[in-house]
């Protein structure tokens, strides 16, 4: 109840929605307007133009969800709705941490092991890891729309949309486990692969005799916002999960709400990144063998 009718909810999440929506929504219009000619002299472009399409339908979703929290926590749009927004929310997040680690895994592949980078069929490659991602976390949103998402609370008249849910009940005995696996496959798995992925590339550039500072800090800046976006609201979501299944505690769910609005905001820096990265991939760069420094092959990072 403190919750459903605090200024937090209310007022300052739906303000932090909003301006997510008027900055991220022309942004990755522009994105897509821009590298949309660009998949066939690009192979990167397919993944940013994923990634741009997510965050859209991500940020589509909140519209919904502004208007829930400013009318005071209360649904007027129905159980279908409600389950629709819920999957979409939550299914984007994760297709966007995928996007991130499906872009790390090629930038990796192209400074740490350009031989083997420039013998893939790129294009093919993050065509087949867009479908992909995409197909799996639309099977993995499935249980969100078999189950009721939005409750009437009559002790203080509002209809809430995912916020309050009965888990002691017999239908969503199973739901804290599965939730707790898509943080695992959604983020866990991601993170390890991004954090290998770009400190692999940042050791490499280092120990190259040319200077690489351009891509260091282009790469030290997606992992930074990658973090600094992603890892709160997941770390809090765990931690809301586990104490659930453990004692039924949800007292972390108002932290989480708070770091969610932190991870709603990738999808307006992620235009930016988009932009600044395929600008620095798109020149030729020459690498420089680092097994016994003799080698040179063209590649693109």
């Amino acid at each position: 109840m403190n919750y459903t009718t605090g200024i937090l909810s209310t007022r300052i999440i739906p303000a932090a929605y909003l301006f997510a929506v008027l900055v991220g929504i022309p942004l990755n219009c522009l994105v897509l307007a821009c590298l949309t000619g660009k998949t066939r002299s690009l192979s990167s472009a397919i993944l940013y133009l994923s990634l741009a399409v997510s965050d859209l339908l991500l940020l589509l979703s909140l519209t919904l969800k502004i208007h829930y929290h400013l009318n005071g926590n209360d649904w007027i749009f129905g159980e279908v709705a409600c389950k629709l927004v819920t999957a979409c929310f939550y299914g984007n997040i994760y297709c966007s941490i995928h996007a991130h680690m499906c872009i790390s895994v090629l930038r990796y592949l192209a400074v740490v092991h350009p031989f083997l980078y420039r013998g893939l069929s790129k294009r093919s490659c993050t065509i087949w890891a867009s479908l992909t991602v995409w197909v799996v976390f639309a099977t993995a949103m499935a249980p969100e729309l078999l189950v009721r998402q939005s409750y009437y609370i009559a002790n203080v008249g509002i209809t809430t949309c995912h916020d309050v849910l009965p888990y002691k009940e017999k239908e969503y005995n199973l739901f804290i486990p599965y939730r707790l696996s898509l943080i695992c496959l959604g983020f866990i798995f991601p993170f390890g692969v991004i954090t290998f992925a770009y400190g692999s590339i940042v050791y490499q550039l280092r120990r190259s005799c040319c200077d690489w500072s351009h891509y260091i800090k282009a790469s030290t800046l997606v992992f930074a916002i990658f973090l600094m976006c992603f890892t709160p609201s997941n770390t809090i979501h765990l931690i809301h999960y586990v104490r659930m299944y453990i004692s039924f505690q949800d007292e972390f769910y108002t932290y989480f709400s708070i770091a969610v609005c932190l991870c709603c905001f990738h999808s307006c820096l992620d235009p930016f990144l988009s932009y600044f990265i395929t600008k620095t991939t798109n020149s030729r760069v020459e690498f420089i063998s680092l097994a016994n420094m003799s080698p040179r092959a063209s590649a693109t990072a």
